[in-house]
């Protein structure tokens, strides 16, 4: 069994999606209850985290929901993959876009967020092209 194959089974899928939401979660939290000492840290707006933590907990709930299906639904998913992709690109957005002005703190903090969120992104793609290939059967002659 190859590597790919692997990474692209359901248990990696929904074990991937709970780590998504899990970590998530944490990151909501962090930004909502210390947006204040974030903004002085990270040099990022406290609306924006403030606003970034509500988005991110509907977010987790959607990874959370998928996480605990037998086989999580392919629009759902494939939400999730596009979302994450949108909140790496924004990250990096927020690093070299100019639109504000972090610490060195604060950007590491968005090029790491980038990067995290990028690798879920594209191991939650390959369960979602996984699911969309459906069961193979064995081939017979």
């Amino acid at each position: 069994m190859s590597l790919t194959t692997q990474l692209s089974s359901i248990t990696v899928l929904r074990r991937v999606l709970a780590f998504d939401a899990v970590s998530g979660a944490a990151t909501g939290a962090l930004h909502l209850l210390l947006a204040t000492l974030l903004y002085t840290w990270l040099g990022l707006p406290e609306a924006l985290l403030q606003a970034s933590g509500v988005a991110i907990f509907a977010f987790v709930l959607l990874a959370g929901w998928l996480a605990l299906q037998a086989s999580p639904p392919r629009g759902p998913l494939m939400a999730i993959v596009l979302l994450n992709v949108a909140w790496a690109i924004a990250c990096l957005w927020l690093a070299f876009g100019g639109a504000v002005n972090p610490t060195p703190l604060g950007f590491a903090y968005l090029l790491v967020q980038a990067a995290v969120v990028f690798v879920l992104a594209e191991l939650e793609w390959m369960g979602w092209r996984q699911l969309a290939a459906g069961p193979r059967m064995p081939l017979v002659a």
